[in-house]
């Protein structure tokens, strides 16, 4: 017997009267050609990590293996080894939601006095297809704002990678899976992936930046959604 379909039922919230930032338009095959240039410019990096970092087991597992190396070679022999030095295209990417979305902060605003100056994104990739909305839907806006006072040439571009290749980058850098990549405009061995995406990715539309100091009354915006209404547990 099939299935009675799932009642539904529209949700309401609030939404924002500015205009919104958009994803670039990116076609598949154009998303393919950049995912196979950015591995191929970060695969120096994943074999650095694979031949000089050691793959973390958890803190309880370094505690033990501390203890042990105590007991057999004594404390003078436990001296950690000198840390190998990093190569020169690793301090222009940075890895993960939480540093990509300070930095890009932190470019919104003048910088102050005393702080290191933030690096100058040229170049942002997210995997879409590989996590939910929620965790990326900031990026339009937030890539909109920190290049609104930069040259129409130089503008931050953002690409979106529609299908699933959170694992593959993640393979290509030596972890388990990355969900967001920057890199900055002056990275050694960009030159070659920084033309292709500045020639097939458009700057982000902003439009609600230049609505915003009008001081032009907006009306409340109510959005709905349909949703469907889940199966009662019975008690």
């Amino acid at each position: 017997m099939a299935a009675p379909p799932a009642k539904k039922r529209l949700v309401h919230h609030l939404d924002t009267p500015f205009s919104t930032s958009s994803w670039p338009e990116i076609s598949i095959d154009d998303q393919d050609s950049i995912l196979e240039l950015l591995c191929s410019l970060l695969s120096p990096i994943g074999q650095h990590r694979r031949s000089h970092v050691k793959p973390s087991k958890g803190k309880r597992a370094a505690k033990r293996e501390k203890k042990m190396a105590i007991k057999l070679d004594g404390p003078a022999n436990t001296a950690k080894l000198p840390t190998p030095r990093s190569l020169e295209l690793g301090a222009s990417v940075d890895i993960g939601f939480n540093s990509i979305t300070k930095n890009l902060g932190c470019l919104t605003k003048p910088s102050e006095a005393g702080n290191p100056p933030p690096k100058e994104y040229a170049m942002v990739f997210v995997a879409r297809g590989s996590q939910s909305p929620a965790f990326n839907h900031h990026f339009p806006q937030m890539i909109a704002a920190a290049s609104r006072n930069l040259p129409e040439t130089e503008k931050i571009r953002l690409v979106g990678f529609s299908k699933p290749c959170s694992e593959r980058i993640g393979n290509t850098l030596g972890i388990p899976r990355v969900s967001s990549i920057a890199i900055s405009r002056h990275a050694p061995g960009a030159e070659a992936l920084l033309a292709v995406v500045e020639n097939l990715v458009a700057p982000v539309d902003s439009p609600w930046l230049s609505e915003v100091p009008n001081a032009e009354y907006k009306t409340t915006q109510i959005a709905s959604v349909e949703t469907t209404i889940g199966t009662k547990r019975v008690k």
